[in-house]
């Protein structure tokens, strides 16, 4: 399904290895409480000091990923006045490969959240030509971030950036669907939504208000006065525990091109659904790849 790679959130470079995800945060957490005009970048983006608020150094972090996955998050440490005055006299300098530091984590990043955040760490140099590397955490929560390996879908679908590679989401209650890769990810409304710039995604839950209604029974009730499609255009699977249907169209309107695809994946008491548009009529491949990548596991159910 992998399409449409997006571009690094760091340095803007299209991104198009997937054994390595880079992931910017652009400002320490309490900097973006604060008004700009007490944000001062010391020469260069890497270093900020924020009246009444602290001092910052801009690092990589590196979390290992299953899948053979590496993810990169340039974040934030707080560092004192001393430290933040020492990378600024060596940033551009050949001393600079020999920089290391301490600091605290400055970024609330999921899935840890406020495990992290204020979490001593060391940061250091390992190419002249990049932002420092942390390399040690301090406490059970850092040292445990770098040490272990993490499951890839777990700690990428908690990220909203467009990303290099398919990442599997959760949508809860069992319910889980693909986001391609270069897709962007919100959630609105009980409506989880997935956007690039030519394609988009708007994935629903549906319970069943009739208890022990047949899966084909609950799927009849959805497509009440849903389009009666040419068979050229519509679907029907079977899944375990219940079936799949989907159908599309070119609506007839004279605003920008655009063709809809509704897809379902119906099981006893829930449903899925799936509502895509896109520009090119080559879309629907991708359309169709994601709807049959709705999936209801009834191990994660409630």
């Amino acid at each position: 399904m992998t399409a449409h790679l997006p571009t690094c959130s760091c340095c803007g470079d299209t991104l198009s290895d997937g054994s390595r995800v880079d992931i910017g945060f652009n400002l320490p957490d309490a900097a973006l409480r604060a008004p700009e005009a007490t944000r001062h970048q010391l020469g260069v983006r890497a270093l900020m000091r924020v009246d009444g608020v602290g001092c910052f150094v801009r690092c990589l972090l590196p979390v290992s990923l299953t899948q053979a996955t590496e993810l990169v998050m340039g974040m934030w440490l707080e560092v004192d006045d001393a430290t933040l005055r020492r990378a600024q006299d060596l940033w551009e300098d050949p001393r600079y490969a020999d920089l290391s530091f301490q600091g605290k984590i400055a970024n609330r990043i999921q899935p840890w959240g406020d495990e992290l955040v204020g979490a001593e760490v060391t940061a250091r140099v390992g190419d002249a030509e990049e932002l420092p590397y942390v390399v040690t955490g301090h406490g059970p929560a850092a040292a445990r971030l770098l040490a272990e390996t993490w499951e890839r879908d777990h700690v990428l679908s908690r990220f909203p950036n467009p990303l290099p590679v398919d990442v599997r989401t959760s949508l809860g209650d069992g319910w889980s669907v693909v986001r391609t890769a270069g897709l962007g990810a919100s959630f609105a409304d009980g409506t989880d939504h997935f956007t690039g710039p030519d394609r988009s995604v708007a994935v629903n839950l549906m319970e069943d208000d009739v208890p022990g209604r047949a899966p084909e029974d609950f799927l009849a009730a959805l497509m009440a006065g849903a389009p009666d499609k040419l068979p050229a255009q519509r679907r029907t699977e079977p899944v375990p525990g219940g079936l799949r249907y989907a159908f599309w169209l070119t609506p007839e309107d004279n605003g920008r091109p655009r063709h809809e695809f509704y897809g379902f994946t119906v099981v006893t008491g829930s449903a899925a659904g799936a509502f895509c548009t896109y520009e090119d009529p080559a879309g629907l491949a991708w359309a169709q790849e994601t709807w049959r990548s709705l999936n209801h596991d009834l191990r994660t159910a409630p």
